[in-house]
């Protein structure tokens, strides 16, 4: 629902011409949007849908802030948030989703699960790969996504993957690829034991090995 109601103050202001994105919640943002002239009943929506964010901000911080709690308790989320991109919502809900890493034998079963593989169509011999299953936790899989583009800034190739997919296909399909790779390895993470760090060190001895 808040994201909903921000979308909505979003188009109000790019309507306006201003365009802030993300930094329009900031106080300086706000007092943009606030000095916006607008119609009065632009202005009335404008009011009301304020009106209700601070509400529902209201609402939910005491929720996020017992979900933060509940987080630092469980080992298992506090090592998946010590990856870029995974905060506590993500975390707990990737722990109760999959609820024991053991039980998937590899990454594709992990992927299938997640719904983040291609549907497979096969006509004329010929193998076409389509959208993604979506089977599984669309609300797993849409945190997911949004925890991807965070954690694409931190990661020099999944950033080429996206910004590749992005150009060739579409910024949807690019976030879905990089999702995708993302609850790979928090798999293996939770599943090995290893934090963010030492998984990037065990790649490092991996690759001088080889």
């Amino acid at each position: 629902m808040r994201t909903r109601v921000k979308n909505q103050l979003q188009a109000i202001a790019k309507n306006e011409g201003l365009q802030r994105n993300r930094r329009l919640w900031s106080q300086a943002g706000q007092a943009e949007l606030l000095g916006l002239s607008l119609a009065p009943w632009a202005d009335l929506r404008r009011s009301d849908l304020l009106s209700l964010l601070q509400e529902l901000d209201r609402r939910i911080e005491p929720l996020d802030r017992n979900l933060q709690q509940q987080a630092e308790q469980g080992w298992e989320t506090r090592l998946l948030m010590t990856h870029p991109g995974v905060g506590p919502v993500v975390a707990t809900a990737f722990v109760l989703t999959l609820g024991d890493p053991q039980r998937f034998v590899d990454s594709k079963r992990v992927a299938s699960y997640l719904g983040l593989v291609p549907l497979e169509r096969s006509t004329g011999g010929r193998q076409r790969l389509g959208h993604i299953t979506k089977q599984g936790s669309s609300l797993l899989r849409g945190l997911l996504v949004e925890a991807a583009r965070v954690a694409a800034r931190h990661e020099p190739e999944w950033k080429r993957r996206y910004v590749r997919l992005a150009v060739k296909k579409n910024r949807s399909i690019a976030a879905v690829a990089v999702a995708r790779r993302l609850g790979v390895r928090l798999w293996w993470m939770w599943k090995l034991g290893l934090d963010y760090g030492q998984m990037g060190e065990s790649h490092s001895h991996a690759g001088s090995s080889a």
